[in-house]
């Protein structure tokens, strides 16, 4: 018997024990947002940090000025290679609480139509997916006495709030998260029995944009005509952004967009995706917007995007009132991908409106954030020793993603510390994330567990 082979049966002996250990965990409500919560926060991570401290780890809870976080290392001597594990323990708020079948931080076991599902606020979105990974290490450690690689585990409380603690406290300890690999579990797989690899994240600049004429609100009837109406010379240049193709017409803002290589593109088409059926789930028609000649999948995963996120101006309370406004405003959002740079899109958008701009008006930016986009290279050692770990347990060939939203620390991962990431996550779409009764299957945790212990055992291979 391999190793490997060893470490997945302890693994399979002790999924009870990680059951109930998760049940632990989720039955904590570590709601982020919430100040009435903070103190539930801290009991995750001091909960996850003794954990980790139980299987062997160097583990610490690490104070900010929010909610903290715990950093855990255990270095083998003879490890060839060192990866950083990233998780979060917060959670959303359960609300509304009447929708729940049964309390949400009162974890318990159902039948559902694929068999047994684990019922908790945060049993998918994060905890249960971070804990298949604490489960393999602590699998390995116990049966072989190492982890087959050296591993740093990050977990932050923030992630559903914004992460407002986090770049300040990844900046503070850079030379500590420094790693040859990030490894996150925070997505999902193509469906129940087919794994994934998110390979691709797209990137975010956020902006909004505010018009401003008169210097008051006016009376339609007596200056409608003459006054220059900022709604509309907002929505006049909200409108120029696309042509009727659907393609953006920033000057530039398509440098560094690479067309799909052959062979993602081959695998993506013979997923059977359903345009039709994805689309009208939503309401939506086919083929009335988007960039034109480009599939659903390839739009939502490799193209970069501009959306108009919010409007507003004037009067838009209950009945009616006749004003011209002096001001209006708008949020705009550009998805990224490829080798876009964020502050080249942000600064050509602010240019391909201010040249645009009508005399008797004046136009103020505020940005909201920047991240650029993440693509693994296809060669990638660390993805096909990752791949191959996926293959042995789920008997397929795992399915390169992409993902049309972005993880702002995976962009710090590979922007400040030179350091690429493998995305490997066992979420269904199913599992409820961010609603009531959320769920993760029985199987996907068992599964995810042995997934990581191969992973790990691979990666040990890794020269």
């Amino acid at each position: 018997m391999s190793k490997t082979d060893a470490v997945l049966k302890a693994a399979d002996a002790g999924l009870q024990l990680s059951l109930d250990l998760l049940f632990q965990f989720l039955s904590i409500p570590s709601i982020s947002t919430d100040p009435a919560y903070k103190p539930e926060c801290r009991r995750a991570a001091q909960w996850a940090s003794d954990q980790l401290s139980e299987i062997g780890f160097t583990s610490r809870v690490a104070d900010t000025s929010g909610h903290p976080m715990v950093l855990a290392h255990r270095r083998p001597a003879n490890a060839q290679r060192h990866v950083l594990f990233y998780g979060h323990y917060d959670v959303q708020p359960p609300e509304p609480l009447d929708l729940w079948q049964t309390p949400p931080f009162e974890p318990r076991i159902e039948t559902g139509p694929r068999g047994e599902r684990i019922v908790a606020r945060g049993a998918s979105d994060d905890k249960g997916q971070l804990f298949t990974f604490l489960e393999a290490a602590r699998a390995w450690i116990a049966e072989a006495g190492e982890l087959p690689v050296a591993v740093t585990v990050l977990l932050e409380g923030e992630e559903e709030s914004g992460s407002p603690s986090l770049k300040p406290f990844f900046d503070a300890n850079k030379e500590e998260l420094r790693a040859d690999l990030a490894l996150v579990c925070d997505t999902g797989q193509w469906d129940p029995e087919t794994p994934a690899i998110t390979t691709r994240l797209r990137g975010l600049v956020g902006e909004e944009v505010t018009i401003s004429t008169a210097g008051r609100d006016l009376h339609s009837g007596m200056y409608g005509g003459p006054a220059l109406n900022p709604i509309r010379v907002l929505t006049g240049l909200l409108s120029a952004l696309h042509d009727d193709s659907g393609r953006v017409t920033v000057p530039g803002f398509y440098d560094g967009v690479a067309e799909l290589p052959e062979a993602i593109s081959r695998q993506w088409s013979g997923l059977g995706f359903d345009d039709a059926s994805f689309l009208g789930e939503a309401g939506l028609t086919p083929g009335v917007a988007g960039e034109k000649g480009r599939s659903v999948l390839e739009q939502i995963w490799a193209r970069p995007t501009c959306e108009i996120n919010g409007i507003h101006g004037g009067y838009t309370g209950e009945g009616f009132k006749t004003v011209i406004p002096a001001q209006a405003s708008a949020k705009i959002s550009f998805r990224l991908v490829g080798k876009q740079d964020p502050a080249k899109v942000r600064s050509a958008f602010r240019e391909f409106l201010k040249a645009r701009l009508p005399e008797g008006a004046t136009i103020a930016f505020r940005e909201h954030g920047a991240s650029a986009a993440i693509e693994l290279e296809a060669d990638s050692p660390a993805l096909a020793l990752a791949a191959q770990g996926l293959q042995q347990e789920w008997g397929k060939e795992p399915i390169l993603m992409g993902s049309g939203g972005s993880i702002p620390i995976v962009g710090a991962f590979r922007s400040e510390l030179g350091m690429p990431t493998l995305m490997i996550g066992f979420a269904q779409d199913d599992d409820r994330i961010h609603s009531p009764n959320e769920k993760y299957d029985l199987k996907a945790f068992h599964k995810g567990i042995r997934s990581w212990v191969r992973i790990l055992g691979n990666l040990g291979e890794w020269r």
